[in-house]
């Protein structure tokens, strides 16, 4: 069935980068928009990246943060530099097509990898 399945997660310190990956099964990323989430605790989930437009961030990772896509591998990625402690969330991949035929909606969500800046 389709999953996203998201890696790279990890503990940094502030000013470090990571890159996270998001594998996808049964679908095409080429054809999705696709886009990075995250979700820190008491807050609510927020856009941080999507390939929208050529790339689309939030105002707090512009200049930071890299969505890019590999449709050869069928993967997803999120170069994350500079990284603060603010930035301290579970970050999901989402998957998101409209049929241009039918109309039906498609939303698919990863799993979630955990990202902690701290020193």
């Amino acid at each position: 069935q389709v999953q996203l399945v998201e890696s790279g997660g990890g503990l940094v310190q502030p000013g470090g980068s990571l890159r996270l990956t998001c594998a996808a099964l049964e679908i095409r990323v080429s054809i999705f928009a696709m886009g990075w989430y995250r979700l820190a605790p008491g807050k609510r989930r927020e856009l941080v990246a999507a390939t929208a437009s050529g790339g689309t961030y939030a105002d707090s990772v512009k200049g930071r943060f890299t969505i890019s896509r590999d449709n050869a591998k069928n993967m997803v990625y999120l170069q994350m530099n500079s990284l603060k402690p603010e930035d301290t969330a579970v970050y999901y991949c989402n998957a998101k097509r409209t049929n241009p035929i039918s109309g039906r909606s498609s939303d698919y969500w990863g799993q979630g990898t955990q990202v902690t800046v701290s020193s």
